[in-house]
């Protein structure tokens, strides 16, 4: 009796082995495969396809996107133990997520808990006006339009500076944004970099600079950066603009009476624009403009408050397409400059036009 209640006993304890081995076995192939899943590139996406994560979506609903989007491995249950193994599910990120097939699913969860979302750029070119700028913003894609059918004046309100006039006051630089943003969200950041720029420039101005405020900074760099492209040219040219402001000559600036045209503008500049009054016509009136002419970058604004040290009052184009110029102290030194930027420019159109 004692003999077969042992033997029962062995019997009990082998199998009770047997099976925790059995189950400690399945349980370690079951949790080799969940970690083959979640570290295998993903399958079934297409290169440069996205996924969006939208407010108040729950990991289930997410799930649901992924299959919609071509995601076909691992289970529904596999797929929500990785999200509760990366703490994805409860902390996901709203936002637009790249679907790459090179993209493991516990890389793709890692991005969604961390917001690591696909990001777009839009770059404001120096030299642009607030036209030029608000027609590249509606065809920015896929940034949302809020703006698009604002008038300027409604534009700078919710902005938030309502009664101010937009031009020069949105820094020319790259702008990262993501598909949920909208173009008001871009020109806000762009309004606040163009402040701190201009504000560290005007508190680092040369003491003998002929402005009398940050504002008048920004608008002769707005000239400066419409009368060249050439960045080491900037601060003769600001001086040239300093010494003539500080004589009282007016400023006689081509880049002001274009903006004065506006739109109707048509490519050529005649003595009739130079002689027509307008509030932008440098010809005609003395001191800057009222308001900026476009978008000065960074060098523009550093060179209005820092102008080069001289004698020049006049410069004038090369006239060979280099966008450089020649600086002349007398009005006879210009003339003589300008006759020979006539025959360079002739010169120039010839070969252009020679077969």
């Amino acid at each position: 009796m004692a003999s077969a209640l042992k033997r029962g006993c062995r019997f009990i304890v082998i199998t009770f082995v047997l099976l925790l081995a059995v189950a400690i076995a399945a349980g370690l192939w079951l949790w080799q495969g969940h970690r083959g899943f979640g570290d295998t590139p993903l399958d079934g996406v297409v290169a440069g396809s996205t996924v969006e994560v939208a407010r108040g979506d729950a990991f289930p609903t997410v799930l649901r996107k992924l299959r919609e989007h071509g995601v076909t491995q691992g289970s529904d249950l596999q797929w929500r133990l990785l999200a509760r193994e990366t703490d994805t599910a409860s902390q996901l990120k709203v936002g637009e997520y790249a679907l790459e097939p090179t993209l493991t699913p516990r890389e793709l969860l890692k991005r969604m808990r961390e917001g690591r979302t696909l990001q777009y750029r839009f770059t404001i070119v120096e030299g642009w006006n607030i036209r030029q700028l608000r027609a590249a913003l509606r065809s920015a894609t896929p940034l949302q339009q809020k703006t698009a059918q604002m008038s300027d004046a409604e534009l700078m309100a919710a902005l938030g500076h309502e009664g101010q006039h937009p031009e020069g006051r949105f820094l020319p630089e790259t702008y990262v944004y993501t598909r949920s943003e909208t173009d008001l969200d871009v020109l806000k950041r762009a309004y606040a970099a163009m402040e701190k720029t201009l504000d560290g420039v005007w508190q680092a101005r040369a003491q003998d600079v002929p402005l009398q405020s940050a504002e008048e900074a920004l608008i002769l760099a707005s000239i400066i950066e419409k009368e060249t492209g050439i960045a080491e040219e900037r601060p003769a040219i600001a001086g040239v603009f300093a010494r003539r402001l500080k004589l009282g000559m007016p400023l006689q600036t081509d880049p002001t009476v274009i903006y004065g045209i506006g739109s109707s503008y048509d490519g050529n500049i005649r003595k009739r624009d130079l002689l027509t009054d307008t509030p932008y016509n440098t010809y005609t009136r003395k001191g800057l403009t009222p308001t900026p002419i476009a978008m000065p970058g960074a060098d523009a604004l550093k060179a209005a408050v820092n102008p080069a040290d001289g004698n020049t009052l006049f410069f004038v184009a090369v006239g060979d397409g280099s966008g450089r110029h020649i600086f002349s102290a007398t009005l006879a030194e210009h003339n003589a400059a300008v006759a020979r930027y006539l025959v360079t420019r002739r010169e120039t159109l010839r070969k252009a036009e020679a077969p």
